[in-house]
């Protein structure tokens, strides 16, 4: 790789003109992913110490469901009185929808299982999809 403005023989200048919606450098031309859906958001409680479960179940979110199937899977630490021991998976599937709750650890009686976890994302946003051994039996 040449750098930009060295004279390769001494005589020739390297080209580095690029039309600026090509230029990959210039953050003139970076645009934010926006209205990009679905988006999974996992809540839970930080004070509790799940951040490593809830990094595991978005590994295995992003694992099974590539974009764009599943376009983001995002983290929401909570730290209030109020949020203690909550871990809540979320489905936003447009700007027009309200969001869907997955689950609810205090309502379901514990932390989903990957594999639950998946069939239940699947049936939401892609009823025919197969999980292979993930599957329900």
């Amino acid at each position: 790789m040449q750098t930009p403005g060295i004279r390769i023989d001494g005589n020739d200048p390297v080209n580095t003109f690029q039309p600026a919606e090509l230029d990959a450098l210039n953050p003139e031309t970076f645009q934010a992913p926006v209205g990009e859906y679905p988006i999974i958001k996992i809540e839970y409680c930080d004070r509790c110490r799940w951040q490593p479960r809830a990094q595991w179940l978005t590994t295995e979110l992003l694992l099974t469901f590539p974009p764009p199937t599943v376009q983001s899977v995002s983290l929401v630490p909570r730290n209030l009185e109020s949020t203690a021991g909550r871990f809540r998976v979320w489905l936003f599937d447009s700007d027009n929808n309200p969001p869907k709750l997955l689950w609810d650890r205090k309502i379901k009686g514990g932390f989903p299982e990957a594999k639950e976890l998946k069939q239940i994302v699947r049936d939401s946003i892609a009823p025919g999809m197969s999980l292979g051994h993930s599957d329900k039996k």
